[in-house]
């Protein structure tokens, strides 16, 4: 039960204490770690590969660059990054498991590094990363405000950040068979892969509760980014979101 005078965030459809969220993220993901890169492919039928390029796409890492990889999860976005000629990538997330297993996939790979944190309370100086990335990871973090501040204050100036995020479609159309695939198909699935049911309910609806693309485009500028804009990928299944620190 939630007492009226705490602090309350949505937690999927649910609303929880906003002290108890982070928690109740740390345990969908500790439970789905093990299967997390599998369920992306079967998910996402593998699509989630090519969304992932197009970000390091329009991101074009540069060989003097480092970059960040908030919520970096197991890696992914990090590791393409110095392979399409990034200087140094390190990934911060604030669940130990990913991490691990994280570090054992990509473990011969030089120049990437890892550390256990908070997207609200990265562990560097300002101004310490020429690019910054989040993939999949601003929807489950407690308070959105503060870590894109956070973002914004670990950027050099001419920085720049892009998210990968899933967002709304445009086409009500599809959105009816996405509907059906999220709500009653990837449920099932995740139930059968990782054993856990209920982490993607929490996932889909966590991303049904996720503001739109122009309120999060909003929030970038009110944060201070400029040029800020967004791609839709697959009709809005996901979209990429990309400002600069001038």
């Amino acid at each position: 039960m939630v007492n009226k005078n705490e602090k309350i965030v949505d937690f999927g459809y649910k609303f929880v204490k906003k002290t108890e969220k982070q928690k109740l993220v740390n345990n969908i993901f500790d439970s789905v770690a093990s299967k997390y890169d599998l369920m992306n492919d079967i998910t996402s039928l593998g699509i989630h590969r090519s969304w992932k390029k197009n970000l390091i796409n329009w991101l074009a890492p540069q060989t003097n660059q480092t970059l960040a990889d908030i919520a970096g999860g197991t890696g992914d976005i990090a590791y393409m990054f110095l392979n399409a000629g990034g200087n140094s990538a390190h990934v911060y997330d604030i669940n130990e498991e990913m991490i691990q297993i994280g570090k054992q996939k990509y473990r011969n790979i030089n120049k990437l590094y890892w550390t256990i944190a908070s997207a609200e309370k990265i562990p560097v100086l300002d101004n310490s990363f020429d690019r910054v990335t989040m993939s999949f990871g601003l929807r489950n973090i407690t308070d959105k405000n503060k870590s894109l501040k956070e973002i914004y204050r670990i950027l050099k100036p001419g920085g720049r950040f892009i998210c990968l995020e899933f967002s709304h479609m445009e086409n009500e159309f599809l959105k009816k068979f996405y509907d059906l695939w999220s709500f009653k198909i990837m449920p099932v699935i995740g139930y059968k892969v990782t054993g856990d049911k209920e982490a993607y309910e929490y996932l889909v609806e966590s991303i049904r509760k996720f503001p739109t693309q122009a309120e999060i485009s909003q929030m970038l500028s009110v944060i201070g980014f400029s040029r800020v804009r967004y791609r839709n990928l697959s009709n809005g299944i996901v979209a990429l979101h990309s400002g600069w620190k001038f």
